[in-house]
């Protein structure tokens, strides 16, 4: 086959895996993956490695689930995969990272041989347990754990699994919906690929994996040649539970790839905010090739290079039954952390830090008058401060990164349950000072509707700690939570909003990037029009 005829093969997968992303948005039952995108969607060879990702979807679940298929292909075993199956996990340490994290697996067939995997990710409503929060002491706490095992077999669904799922949930319809959303996903990628397969008369994934794999090496490897060989280290303090964590990291770089070791980062935390490392792999992974090749298609080939170490007890390096339901806190600032190390051997492409850690709430709504009849609901919300300025850019207001989830409505949020957004707006001087201005965080001000209270669920960071700048550039504002009264509330923890009170969310900014005094007077004045400034 043809350089020419591969490529073509290489878009057409692309095309395919980002239509299963769709589907399965189309399709979801939660508004964490059909207003935010959180989520992952790909085709596998027989392997179990990545051959193609959609572009829908976040760093942390496609390249946790890139590691994730061979551990399905081990414990299911190759010689009970059949026509017709579909596979099924949320186990923190086998699929991306915490229980909250669904992953489906489904072979696919040609002609009754087996050719490679589809596979999918995306974050449900509720696992049981004590709920999406920090605040239990162990994975077994933190809700239901399914290991590796078949939701499909032959086509036939596991009504028991399904059962079982859907007694040890707060929100079933949600959460079983969005099960089947999954395998509808998959089954949308293995469609097209067949399609595909009749229209260019191939017959296995076999070639085109070969030519994506080793164009896709011989690129990342060039790619690295920017950043010279040598050690690199940085190191970052966040707020944590209640105590402040440092994390360090220490970067060795070869023409081979790039090693970050971990050795340095504060211990293990009693509460939920541990990472397994598949997860800090995931965004040292996403910081080096978003550095050093940000239009590199991402596939087994990209992700190969770059590997992780930690000593056992560090909170990057959980291990069960460590308890990791945030994990996300903590493990997103993996790629701030990983990039100051580098920032100095390139000063023109390394952004100022910034809020890192999204402002996720998660409210359980109850009525505060029992025998009301009014139903328990829970409700989850995705929220972003601001990105870092970049060396000649100003940062991203009110922007995931790294993450890259969306922001959801306030329109999706308030039509899913008795919750009143009163306020969401930009938050003025949040951005730090700089040549380039770090982002802006926002303002957001809620409140349960007649008839309920909150019980409402921080995992917030950057309150304790905010966002460095970077050459000169100043810190962005750290973050808040209070009541609308002034009464300060934890940045971590299951806390109350009563009856008839507001809580509000001062989400951080971005840092800085160089010397404040050098920043273009008609950007200042442009600041000052569009109320930016403090």
């Amino acid at each position: 086959m043809s350089d020419l005829r591969n490529q073509v093969m290489w878009n057409r997968l692309i095309s395919i895996v980002e239509e299963q992303a769709l589907t399965l948005v189309r399709t979801a039952f939660s508004t964490s993956v059909r207003e935010a995108g959180d989520l992952s969607a790909g085709v596998f060879d027989l392997d179990g490695h990545m051959i193609a990702q959609a572009v829908t979807g976040t760093p942390g679940h496609v390249n946790t689930m890139a590691a994730a298929v061979a551990n399905f292909i081990e414990d299911i075993g190759r010689d009970r995969i059949y026509e017709g199956d579909a596979y099924i996990t949320n186990h923190p340490w086998k699929g991306t990272g915490h229980l909250h994290d669904f992953t489906v697996v489904t072979p696919t067939f040609r002609t009754g041989r087996l050719i490679g995997f589809f596979a999918c990710t995306a974050h449900v409503l509720d696992v049981g347990g004590s709920g999406f929060g920090p605040d239990a002491n162990d994975v077994y706490e933190e809700g239901l754990l399914i290991p590796i095992m078949k939701l499909i077999e032959r086509g036939e669904v596991n009504r028991d699994l399904v059962n079982i799922v859907h007694h040890n949930v707060r929100e079933s319809n949600q959460v079983v919906g969005d099960l089947y959303s999954l395998a509808a996903c998959n089954e949308t990628g293995m469609n097209r690929l067949d399609a595909m397969f009749d229209e260019f008369g191939l017959d296995d994934l076999e070639g085109i994996a070969s030519f994506v794999f080793e164009r896709t090496r011989a690129a990342t490897l060039d790619a690295l040649r920017q950043l010279p060989a040598g050690t690199y280290a940085n190191t970052m303090q966040v707020d944590g539970y209640n105590d402040t964590v440092t994390l360090a990291v220490t970067l060795d770089v070869t023409d081979e790839g790039v090693h970050a070791d971990f050795t340095g980062t504060s211990p293990t935390c009693p509460f939920g905010i541990n990472v397994p490392i598949v997860y800090a792999q995931a965004y040292l992974t996403y910081a080096m090739l978003v550095a050093l090749a940000p239009g590199m298609p991402n596939n087994h080939a990209s992700l190969a290079p770059f590997t992780v170490s930690a000593p056992d007890d560090c909170i990057l390096n959980a291990r069960h039954p460590d308890p990791v339901s945030v994990r996300h806190v903590i493990g997103h600032f993996v790629t701030d952390l990983c990039l100051g190390a580098i920032a100095e051997a390139l000063p023109g492409i390394v952004p100022a830090e910034g809020s890192g850690a999204l402002w996720n709430f998660h409210v359980s709504a109850r009525a505060t008058e029992p025998g009301s009849g009014l139903p328990p609901v829970e409700i989850l919300m995705f929220n972003s401060g601001g990105t870092g300025a970049r060396p000649t850019l100003d940062g991203l207001s009110a922007t995931a990164f790294p993450s890259g989830v969306r922001t959801m409505s306030v329109e999706a949020t308030e039509q899913v349950g008795p919750i009143v957004i009163w306020r969401k707006e930009l938050r003025p001087g949040s951005g730090g000072d700089g040549r380039q201005r770090g982002g802006l965080g926002q303002v957001i001000e809620l409140g349960p509707t007649e008839g309920y209270h909150f019980d409402f669920s921080c995992m917030f960071d950057r309150v304790a700690n905010p966002a460095r700048g970077r050459q000169g550039g100043r810190d962005g504002a750290a973050g808040d939570v209070h009541l609308d009264d002034g009464t300060p509330f934890n940045a971590k923890g299951k806390q109350r909003v009563p009856a008839g009170r507001r809580l509000v969310l001062e989400l951080p900014g971005g840092g800085g990037f160089g010397d404040p005094d050098e920043r273009d007077p008609a950007d200042v004045e442009q600041d000052r029009t569009q109320g930016y400034l403090g």
